[in-house]
């Protein structure tokens, strides 16, 4: 079977939760996005998602999750392995391009971009063009006291056409098919008609550059755009045997959506610098140490770091974070109490872990919860920051609720957090 032929049965398969897949983060379970070959279309979740049942709402998930992985991956996130013994190629599929032809095409109802021919008829209403109508048309001539006038009782007026026969809609035509070809199956089970005669990539690039230099209709700019992304990713000679658009490195996703949903924006104010001196050679100052995200809510202080492990889907305790990511918790709440001055009733520690509140190991219904802390061995752990508190959150709802600072979200990370007031003295190391 080829690429077509696959993306054919997705499309006409009544049940699209065929082709998605949750991540499990095991080796070789870790790309998220969509991939599709000869074999099939797939579309990868990340782990802790939970799938809604109803499929119009499954399709609704695969175009955020495309919106996401837009937002917060570049292309050299999306750097694959197909397998162990390839060199890793640069994704570039332009996802974006194929949905914006297919969304302007749902848009006009199915129909494809049009533009008019002016015309002019004889009517004795519209648009009328004077000098057309002078040059054309016959008046009544009336005679009064000795002054002729013209009347004219019939105008030559400008009306318009549509005129489907132009060569951007047959590019419009080309780009629409091959977009469905690709993506449609994330919308509905409809193939559009064959396009018919159309002119090849280079002369279409041509042609749509001149469109866009000479339109300020920013509906037909982004149009015009998607359609030259399209064509100038299918004239690089892309291989036509497979796809893909996603990353292998979800981690970093879930970081960004992290801290785009409860950061500072001026989060570089709280990292702890370091430098060498060095007896040879330049001064020179080391990267700091960088906290995922720096959260202030009600005057209070909480440093996140996002970990995107297993252990929210499996409560194994070996897929919790380990000893040097906890010592760095407590180096970044030591910081910030010694040389911020913030004190430690106002200062708190927190790993963010995916789950699913829909089905979990821990029973939790809520879109956040609290799994226990971590603490270390070497502290007398007196101090807020230095009992690491273990938060999960709900990865679709995360998700949805990452853009705006949401405060609902703020106000629940916070309490779960602070549970750490109301937990005992941690006890003594086991020898």
């Amino acid at each position: 079977m080829d690429l077509d032929s696959a993306l054919y049965k997705a499309m006409t398969d009544d049940d699209i939760s065929k082709h998605c897949h949750v991540n499990s983060n095991e080796d070789g379970d870790r790309f998220v996005g969509i991939k599709a070959d000869s074999d099939n279309a797939m579309v990868y979740f990340p782990i802790g998602y939970q799938l809604p049942k109803e499929d119009g709402e499954i399709r609704k998930d695969i175009k955020h999750l495309i919106q996401v992985l837009s937002e917060f991956t570049t292309s050299e996130d999306r750097l694959l392995a197909i397998n162990k013994f390839a060199a890793p190629q640069t994704v570039d599929f332009p996802i974006n391009a194929y949905k914006s032809v297919i969304e302007y095409y749902f848009e006009k109802g199915g129909k494809y971009y049009t533009e008019v021919d002016p015309i002019y008829k004889t009517a004795s209403k519209g648009k009328q063009n004077w000098t057309r109508t002078v040059r054309d048309q016959v008046p009544l001539v009336q005679q009064k006291n000795g002054v002729s006038s013209f009347i004219y009782t019939e105008f030559t007026v400008k009306d318009v056409t549509p005129n489907d026969t132009k060569i951007i809609t047959q590019i419009n035509r080309f780009c629409v098919y091959e977009a469905f070809k690709k993506l449609g199956w994330l919308y509905v089970p409809y193939m559009p008609e064959n396009p018919g005669p159309h002119p090849d990539p280079k002369t279409s690039i041509a042609i749509l550059n001149a469109k866009l230099g000479n339109t300020n209709d920013d509906k037909k700019r982004m149009l015009f755009q998607a359609m030259k992304d399209m064509l100038e990713y299918m004239d690089e000679k892309t291989s036509d045997r497979q796809f893909y658009f996603g990353t292998d490195n979800f981690d970093h996703v879930w970081e960004k959506l992290i801290d785009r949903a409860f950061g500072e924006r001026n989060k570089e104010n709280f990292f702890p610098r370091s430098r060498w001196l060095l007896d040879y050679g330049k001064y020179k100052e080391k990267r700091p140490l960088m906290p995922d995200t720096i959260m202030i809510y009600n005057d209070k202080y909480y440093v996140l770091d996002a970990k995107c492990y297993k252990y929210g889907w499996t409560g194994i305790p070996d897929h919790l974070p380990d000893g040097s990511s906890i010592n760095k918790q407590i180096t970044y709440g030591e910081y910030l109490e010694k040389h911020k001055g913030i004190k430690n009733d106002s200062l708190f520690n927190a790993f963010i872990m995916p789950f699913n509140m829909a089905k979990n190991y821990f029973e939790i219904k809520d879109f956040v919860g609290n799994i226990g802390e971590a603490v270390g061995d070497w502290r007398d752990n007196k101090k807020n920051y230095e009992r690491i508190q273990g938060i999960v959150m709900d990865t679709r709802h995360l998700m949805y609720h990452y853009s705006g600072k949401p405060m609902k979200e703020k106000i629940a990370l916070a309490e779960c957090i602070e549970a750490v007031l109301g937990r005992g003295e941690v006890p003594k190391p086991r020898i």
